[in-house]
């Protein structure tokens, strides 16, 4: 970071200085995540499911914003030939894979705090530069998770009241910038169903969403609110009756409904 030396009054270096890592994240190594890790369907992580789908929406020479967690996996499923550049709200354009043990350095993060390793294509900018990017609608695709999403394109995914929150984070900016919006989540969650007529949370945004992607199946929303949520894909083995018992909101059945392919 270079800082004008007009704002400097003292530098102080101590003698065993340690900056902390908070996320230290390796290659080859997925982020732990609470509650429902090692969760198999069909033989397969359930996360990896819906990453390894997700990563299906990349186009090559796409800007792309990944949220915490799910969405950051799906960088690992992206396909040979397909080259996008990854964008974090905390100022890096190009980001790398996850580094090796030896490589990890504590000053380079994602917006999730987790270490990333740095390209010679990247770029590092200010965060205000970073939110320019993203509310001047630079971005082609953002992909984040959910608490909950509603037919019409509603997305409630950034508190959940009377829960600690550490920060808002970037999502309100992400999903009103103008870009195609694809939310990634278990269809469920503790028997909780978050696919919902009408969200009942803060929202994050209205009318924001194009799809969704689970594990179970694939949506295509309307954002007019016109015709509503559509079923495009099902998982191997999930049927239209199965979506219906855990989906909370009405939705018509494509046409050209097909199987995912992993």
């Amino acid at each position: 970071i270079h800082l004008p030396g007009v704002y400097v009054h003292r530098i102080v270096k101590p003698e065993a200085y340690e900056k902390k890592i908070e996320f230290r994240t390796i290659a080859g190594a997925a982020p732990a995540k609470k509650g429902a890790e090692g969760k198999k369907d069909g033989g397969m992580d359930v996360r990896e499911k819906i990453a390894r789908r997700a990563a299906q929406e990349f186009q090559d020479g796409m800007y792309v914003n990944l949220g915490i967690g799910i969405p950051t996996l799906s960088a690992n499923y992206v396909k040979p030939g397909v080259s996008i550049e990854l964008q974090s709200e905390n100022g890096l354009l190009g980001m790398g894979p996850f580094p090796t043990n030896e490589a990890v350095d504590p000053d380079l993060i994602n917006a999730g705090k987790q270490t990333v390793s740095y390209l010679p294509t990247s770029a590092i900018f200010t965060s205000d530069q970073s939110f320019a990017m993203i509310r001047g609608g630079h971005m082609d695709l953002t992909m984040l998770g959910a608490l909950q999403v509603a037919p019409n394109g509603d997305l409630a995914n950034w508190i959940v009241p009377g829960k600690l929150l550490k920060g808002m984070g970037g999502a309100m900016d992400l999903v009103s910038s103008g870009c195609r919006v694809i939310v990634l989540m278990e269809h469920t969650s503790k028997g909780e169903i978050k696919i919902v007529a009408n969200c009942s949370l803060p929202l994050t945004g209205k009318r924001v969403v194009d799809r969704i992607i689970t594990e179970l199946c694939v949506f295509d929303i309307d954002r007019t609110g016109s015709n509503g949520m559509t079923l495009i894909e099902l998982a191997p083995g999930v049927t239209v009756e199965d979506i219906k018992k855990v989906t909370g909101a009405p939705f018509t059945v494509s046409d050209k409904l097909k199987t995912i392919e992993y």
